[in-house]
């Protein structure tokens, strides 16, 4: 069968939220694009579906009706204190001032004017151990969830006024880009009907990271975060492989920091694995001690979510056995568990915003039972007894120690009951914190004693590392050129979203401020489209 052949001026490969965005700009631009996906058409936007659809965000009227005066200077002094860059990272640094400057006019502004909004609260979600993250709240939610955000762009995508100048192939694989005389000219790779080759005079690469194939996220794995375990689950899809970033290598473009990536450190399995060791990501209840294999306290800093993710997983990588246990009851778990993702949260995702503030006055509990009924990795009984013997079943190792775990639990029980001003303890330190932030305040318990008979029953989680989000990626200069070792724009080729590192091969750092993965899937890919028109960015 011979190979299908197409032609068109703009190619886009990866219809997620990077691509979608960079189409919609050349659209309005006045550009004809080719969209292709190896996906079906159904699942066009990708990942950003089933996001959460959080992002990062500074001096909106959102934080100015919750009290927050914030500036790009402030938002770029946390960022680079955040991103500890190296020296020679500076076209991340580039990158992070731009965002800085320009996120409320080139990502809030332009989502609101497509009808796009957020949920009135902002969140503080990563403020940094000793307060080197988030100086202010920032993370803005988005009514729809990551849903919310990226389909109501694809019906603009398709139903453009230009629509006529866009064609688009789902279920089409690139598996091979093509050069001529140093220009990118297009790319091969299979459909449907067999191999296709496509001609471009602009590729822009948004296929995302590497993050689905865990070979690839051994193969660059961070020792920091101790060995890459045996038992690293995987909350990517398995598309998400890296190939193109092969390409892109073969071809001479520089592709850097892959080992700088995004995880999270309380995963479980996946009730319904689509892929092996799928996992989902949860938001940890902040009331909840976190313990070690044996059931201790990890100390002397307890673990607390919501401060710093990076160094949350160094600690879990670096635990026996690489795992860890939430003990928490059922008091806590209703008012602070939460799963990460759009499905996971009906009411975000329908914008049922009565109904959200019921659930969050009385707790998730339709959540909790969920995940009790349907997750090997959550565990519940009306006894700590009854409770250690399913966790010593479960993680089949022989390191659960009933007595050790007993002592440090009623410790912390114990100073609990002491009442506030004899409190001294880091993570009564930080929910004190917590709490005084009023979007935290709702979803944060007053001081729960774990064994209180009138909270029960019990429940243990078994976390484990997760594999989420390249931030390294194909070098890009800010108008998303991908860059040779010479450090020059390879002719014809642009890298938006994940594919890039989410700007300039790794935006971010070595730590995230969290909310800049969907954002800058929208930044980096106006900006490829912009440079294509040839409109200046500023």
């Amino acid at each position: 069968m011979s190979s299908k052949q197409y032609h068109c001026d703009t190619l886009v490969i990866g219809a997620g939220l990077a691509g979608i965005a960079t189409a919609l700009e050349l659209l309005d631009l006045g550009r004809s694009v080719l969209l292709v996906d190896g996906a079906p058409r159904s699942q066009c936007g990708g990942q950003a579906n089933d996001a959460f659809g959080g992002l990062l965000l500074c001096d909106t009227p959102e934080q100015r009706r919750n009290g927050v005066h914030d500036s790009p200077q402030l938002l770029l002094d946390d960022w680079l204190r955040s991103a500890a860059f190296a020296e020679e990272d500076l076209w991340g640094q580039r990158w992070a001032a731009a965002y800085a400057e320009r996120n409320r006019a080139d990502i809030y502004d332009w989502l609101r004017a497509r009808g796009i909004s957020f949920f009135p609260a902002v969140q503080w979600v990563e403020r940094g151990n000793h307060g080197d993250g988030n100086s202010l709240p920032r993370y803005h939610v988005a009514w729809g969830c990551g849903r919310g955000i990226v389909q109501p762009l694809v019906r603009q995508l398709f139903e453009h006024s230009a629509a006529e100048r866009l064609r688009s192939l789902f279920e089409h694989r690139v598996e091979r880009l093509l050069q001529h005389n140093g220009a990118i000219v297009g790319c091969q790779g299979r459909g449907p009907d067999g191999d296709f080759s496509l001609a471009a005079e602009q590729v822009v690469l948004c296929s995302g990271g590497i993050n689905g194939n865990l070979e690839l996220v051994r193969r660059h794995w961070d020792p920091l975060y101790g060995p890459c375990p045996d038992n690293l689950l995987n909350g990517t899809d398995p598309r998400a492989d890296g190939a193109l970033h092969g390409e892109v290598q073969r071809l001479g473009g520089q592709v850097v920091r892959l080992g700088q990536m995004w995880n999270y450190a309380a995963g479980i399995a996946h009730p319904q694995p689509r892929f092996p060791a799928h996992g989902i990501s949860l938001i940890p209840a902040r009331s909840a001690l976190w313990l070690d294999a044996s059931g201790r306290r990890i100390g002397p800093q307890p673990l607390v979510t919501g401060f710093d993710t990076h160094d949350l997983c160094k600690r879990i990588g670096h635990l026996p056995g690489q795992y860890g246990w939430q003990l928490l009851n059922w008091r806590i778990a209703i008012k602070e568990l939460a799963v990460s993702g759009t499905d996971a949260n009906p009411l975000f995702r329908d914008r049922k915003l009565l109904r959200l503030l019921w659930q969050t006055l009385t707790g998730n509990q339709a959540l909790v039972r969920e995940l009790i009924d349907t997750c090997a990795d959550v565990l519940a009984a009306d006894s700590l007894e009854a409770l250690a013997a399913q966790m010593a079943e479960l993680a089949g190792d022989g390191r659960l120690d009933l007595a050790a775990m007993r002592t440090d639990i009623q410790r912390y029980d114990a100073m609990l009951a002491r009442g506030p001003a004899l409190h001294n303890d880091e993570q009564l330190r930080r929910l004190q914190q917590l709490r005084q932030w009023r979007s935290d305040r709702l979803r944060t318990c007053r001081f729960q004693a774990i064994l209180d008979p009138k909270a029960g029953p019990l429940i243990a989680i078994r976390t484990r590392l997760i594999s989420r989000k390249s931030m390294g990626g194909m070098l890009t200069d800010l108008q998303s050129r991908v860059l040779d070792a010479q450090g020059q724009p390879i002719r014809g080729l642009y890298a938006a979203g994940e594919a890039a590192g989410f700007g300039g091969g790794g935006i971010s750092g070595i730590r995230s401020l969290e909310g800049t993965f969907l954002s800058n899937c929208i930044f980096n890919g106006r900006r490829a489209a912009q440079a294509i028109a040839n409109r200046p960015t500023q």
